[in-house]
């Protein structure tokens, strides 16, 4: 039996609630960070942070970056795609409020966006285009 997602499976998957592992190359070693992102089935994954800083550099020049979530509880799921950063805008504080509510609740989610919302003035907010999925289902192994 096969531990592969299908299609609609690994994107409802990456469109939950999880916190994201952005890789984009820096040097001789990758740098991976940690991210709050956006996606929704069949469009880009996109992901915030704040301009002049080295991760900003590094996705705004990749040709190309990885990104994985995964389940940390059991079944074991994850869902790893390659691509590239096809676009990028200044972070809209609707959209970045919208994740502060979805990673922390309303109520922790209200009070976090009121604390950085005015920062956001030197955010950008990219669109990485997936191109290349790899999927696990550590359920689909019990099924």
């Amino acid at each position: 039996m096969s531990t592969s997602m299908s299609v609609e499976e690994r994107e409802n998957f990456l469109a939950g609630t999880h916190i994201g592992v952005l890789s984009a190359a820096d040097g001789d070693a990758p740098l991976l960070v940690p991210i709050w992102y956006g996606y929704r089935p069949g469009g880009d994954i996109r992901i915030s942070t704040s301009s002049g800083t080295r991760k900003f550099e590094l996705i705004r020049t990749a040709v190309s970056v990885g990104f994985a979530v995964q389940r940390e509880t059991m079944p074991y799921r994850y869902v790893s795609v390659d691509g590239p950063v096809v676009g990028y805008e200044p972070t809209d504080p609707g959209e970045y409020r919208a994740w502060s509510i979805r990673y922390l609740g309303p109520d922790q989610g209200e009070r976090f966006f009121a604390v950085v919302r005015d920062g956001l003035d030197d955010w950008v907010t990219f669109r990485i285009r997936p191109e290349r999925w790899r999927t696990f289902d550590f359920g689909k192994e019990f099924a």
